[in-house]
């Protein structure tokens, strides 16, 4: 743990969350609540003085991650809950923070909410409130709002609302302290009632017949989520009650359905926003909508179908491209390897483990061409870490600047053909730092159908940053062999996509994503953003290499290496390459990108073209996912579906090759 960390860990909510019991407890419960992307992790950070990964982007927030607090002598746990649009949640990330405001006892709500986009976000408030919550709204990013001209009277809408209301900046930490303050004498809202149609309303006084008092939350919110509870799954409503009689509550519901013109949500829906129409009316002034300024300007330029593709093109060419392949994959690489490690590390090994280690396998196990130092460490800190920190780098620029939603927004139409929406852009992308974490982001994604669909493509065709990094640095010398591995690999992604879709049928998915500023990435979020990852690098990944190359030396020793070899070289000449190239594929067993660093010293030998390049980046891209990607495939959608996921992997990855090579011979091309 960073020495920023103050009593806190994260915690992965494995389990049904369960009541905390009395308020009254020696430690106090605050829940951070609100819509993805409006600072609430931020806000944790200051609240706990720990450090939590904070995107740009929708969608960070995967398992819950609690903190601790002293106000006022008084001990709090700090929870930042997955981020929600309402009480009646969609995704399985806002089911998890649905059911902890429902089932735990907090002694305070703090709905946390982006002031630009108060009238969106309002009717979460107004449910909170509703349920008689101890409620807190948090106008986040207030700075901003004053920006571009959005004038919040605070006061007005406390007295409003009846509950405290506190702005904040929490990039800077402005408003903090008043919000611990206000944490610290936090109370149950006086519960606000909405207009409702007739028909719900005598809906829900009837089903509130039915329920017993909780002092934790009203009666009329509990009666609204049974109203909404699918019918054939009502037992399983997070405020049901054994004593409820279900068929009451199906016919009250049917009778309630029988009398509106749309379905219940709807019309909820409706009553709220007109609620909130009236409240921003007394307490907000908004700026002239005629006026576009600079930044929102490019903001839609970004998500234009035909101006937002240059603009994807030079993020990808010097973000990408330049800085990570150029940069880091290319001068830092060569450094470190030509300049360090094979000017001094390596025969200061080879010398030291020489003189000092005469049994044969022990040497090889530490200095020989296989050796953990030579081989593993040698791939982890001089070919794999530079590319990695630069695209870490590049990555966190991205993130912190909100280009990543608007590129999402780009891509939607795209994905709705694959069965995914532009929110799977999320997963999609941060698979380029991580595939084994894009893996469990793909959780906020709306449906099974969804996840599966993600997953797939995630194990199949989208290379990590290490992977993707080795990669345009091999092939950064040979820009046609580069476009070719991307037309192809490219081409895999849609082709599979669109299959899946069709194989797994399914209503076309929707889209919703709250939009963060276009903003100047601030330089502490990207240091500190880069500096968690390589941390993480270096305590996951760095101990992988060590016991991939201890088991090569062990299946060097016992002769499985060469038979594997023996057993691979055909599929290997198959596809064009000499045998040497077959090590690699075995190093991709362990981890893609270690399979990809093997390739750099054939290229230094010389012993492929670049042809032969690109169709070893091609199915190597598409080979075998990393084992700690297929373990969390496996939690996230199955046993069977991951296993047979991995075995089509492979035929895929060497058929693609053999077609790319095939290509190549028969139009005569060199790469």
């Amino acid at each position: 743990m960073s020495s920023m960390e103050v009593s806190a860990k994260n915690v992965r909510d494995k389990t049904e969350a369960k009541p905390s019991g009395s308020t009254h407890s020696l430690t106090r419960k605050v829940l951070l609540v609100g819509s993805p992307n409006v600072g609430k992790s931020m806000l944790f950070n200051r609240l706990t003085g720990r450090y939590v990964i904070v995107s740009n982007y929708p969608g960070t927030t995967v398992e819950l991650s609690k903190g601790a607090a002293d106000i006022a002598g008084h001990k709090y746990e700090i929870i930042d809950t997955p981020g929600m649009y309402s009480l009646s949640p969609i995704t399985d990330e806002e089911k998890v923070a649905s059911d902890l405001l429902l089932k735990d006892h907090a002694d305070a709500v703090v709905h946390v909410i982006d002031a630009k986009n108060i009238q969106r976000m309002l009717g979460l408030t107004l449910q909170l409130i509703e349920a008689s919550l101890p409620v807190i709204l948090v106008l986040n990013m207030s700075d901003e709002a004053r920006q571009l001209g959005i004038h919040i009277d605070s006061a007005k809408l406390e007295e409003l609302l009846q509950i405290p209301v506190v702005e904040t900046v929490a990039i800077s930490g402005k408003g903090t302290a008043e919000l611990l303050h206000r944490i610290h004498h936090a109370r149950p809202a006086r519960s606000r009632l909405i207009d409702y149609p007739a028909a719900i309303e005598n809906a829900i006084s009837a089903i509130a017949e039915q329920l017993e008092e909780d002092q934790h939350l009203s009666c009329r919110t509990r009666s609204l989520l049974l109203l909404q509870a699918d019918p054939q799954a009502m037992d399983t409503c997070p405020v049901f009650e054994k004593n409820v009689d279900i068929e009451f509550v199906k016919d009250t519901t049917g009778d309630c359905l029988s009398k509106l013109d749309h379905s219940v949500h709807y019309h909820l829906t409706w009553a709220i926003q007109e609620e909130v129409k009236s409240i921003v009316a007394g307490s907000v002034k908004l700026p002239d909508s005629r006026f576009i300024g600079f930044r929102e300007k490019l903001s839609r330029f970004c998500m234009h179908p035909v101006a937002g593709l240059p603009i994807l093109f030079v993020v990808l060419y010097f973000g990408i491209y330049k800085f990570v392949g150029g940069f880091g994959a290319g001068i830092l690489v060569d450094f470190l390897e030509s300049n360090i490690f094979e000017l001094y590390i390596n025969p200061f090994v080879v010398k030291i483990t020489s003189d000092w280690i005469s049994w044969q396998p022990l040497y090889d196990l530490i200095a020989g061409e296989y050796g953990v130092i030579t081989l593993g460490i040698r791939y982890a800190i001089a070919i794999v870490l530079p590319i990695v920190g630069t695209f870490f780098i590049a990555f966190s620029i991205l993130e912190d600047s909100g280009y990543l939603p608007r590129l999402a927004m780009l891509i939607d139409r795209l994905f709705k053909r694959l069965g995914l929406n532009g929110r799977a852009v999320i997963p999609i992308v941060l698979g380029f730092g991580c595939t084994t974490m894009a893996t469990m982001v793909t959780r906020t994604l709306e449906s099974k159908r969804e996840k599966v669909i993600a997953s797939i493509l995630l194990a199949l065709a989208i290379p990590c940053s290490a992977q993707f990094g080795v990669i345009l640095g091999l092939l950064a010398t040979h820009p046609y062999a580069l476009l070719a591995w991307a037309l192809f690999v490219g081409a895999v992604f849609v082709l599979v996509g669109t299959l899946l879709a069709r194989f797994f049928p399914g209503e076309k998915p929707s889209f919703y994503m709250e939009l963060p500023p276009l903003r100047l990435p601030r330089l502490a979020n990207v240091f500190i953003k880069t500096y968690s990852r390589m941390v993480w690098y270096f305590k996951e990944i760095l101990p992988l290499f060590i016991l991939a190359s201890f088991l090569i030396w062990l299946g060097d020793l016992t002769g499985i290496f060469q038979w594997t070899i023996k057993m691979l070289t055909p599929l290997v000449n198959a596809i064009g390459l000499p045998d040497d190239a077959s090590i690699a594929f075995i190093f991709g067993f362990f981890r893609r990108d270690y399979g990809v660093a093997g390739l750099y010293d054939l290229q230094k030998g010389g012993m492929m073209t670049g042809n032969q390049l690109a169709v070893a980046a091609i199915t190597l891209t598409l080979f075998l996912p990393c084992i700690a990607q297929f373990l969390v495939f496996k939690k996230e959608c199955g046993f069977k579906i991951a296993a047979i996921t991995s075995v089509c992997i492979c035929i895929i990855a060497f058929t693609v090759g053999f077609i790319a090579n095939s290509v190549f011979n028969i139009f005569g091309l060199v790469l």
